[in-house]
């Protein structure tokens, strides 16, 4: 570990910091990896952070490589095997909605043309700067994680509510929520 200021959230581990450091934050809009946050957030509803990041690999290799073409056409036997991965989260509705959401994000790039465009536009393609000054001020869920929230279970997803939103949202750069005295503020 190092000496930078980092937000408070991320100090008790190395992999943490490096998440923050590098990926936390930073807009996102490809939509492969865009995917792969969906996906993490969700398995992370009621968890911690910290226990989706340190599984992250074996959700990489037990669900193809977070390829959303080939989880939307999982059958019964791969769910099956995949509730038998001691390396993910065995929950067998979120295993299920992984398939279901994958399914509905193919729908909605038929629609808009790319996830991308259709979560960006949220924001009118460019992050929020929230200016917190201390992470009192970072809340869990925002009148715009509630809409997306809607908008997303409207089209068949699961496990989407405002919390899990608002997660993916601050992970993929669509906010900025970095406090005020981390280094990674202003960058």
């Amino acid at each position: 570990m190092d000496d930078k200021k980092r937000c408070n959230w991320c100090n008790s581990s190395q992999l943490y910091q490096k998440y923050h450091d590098e990926e936390w934050g930073v807009p996102v809009y490809d939509d492969a990896t865009l995917f792969e946050f969906l996906l993490l957030e969700t398995f992370q509803a009621g968890l911690s952070w910290i226990t989706i990041l340190n599984k992250r690999e074996n959700f990489r290799k037990a669900f193809d490589n977070f390829d959303y073409q080939k989880i939307a056409l999982y059958t019964d036997d791969k769910i099956q095997e995949l509730l038998l991965d001691a390396g993910i989260i065995r929950n067998k509705l979120k295993v299920y909605s992984a398939v279901t959401n994958a399914q509905n994000y193919i729908k909605i790039q038929e629609e808009f043309g790319s996830f991308s465009t259709y979560i960006w536009d949220f924001v009118n393609g460019k992050p929020i700067d929230n200016n917190r000054k201390s992470l009192k001020e970072v809340t869990a869920t925002t009148p715009l994680s509630d809409k997306i929230s809607k908008d997303l279970k409207k089209r068949g997803f699961k496990f989407v509510g405002s919390t899990v939103v608002y997660a993916h949202m601050q992970a993929t750069g669509m906010v900025n929520d970095h406090v005020a005295d981390c280094w990674k503020r202003n960058e």
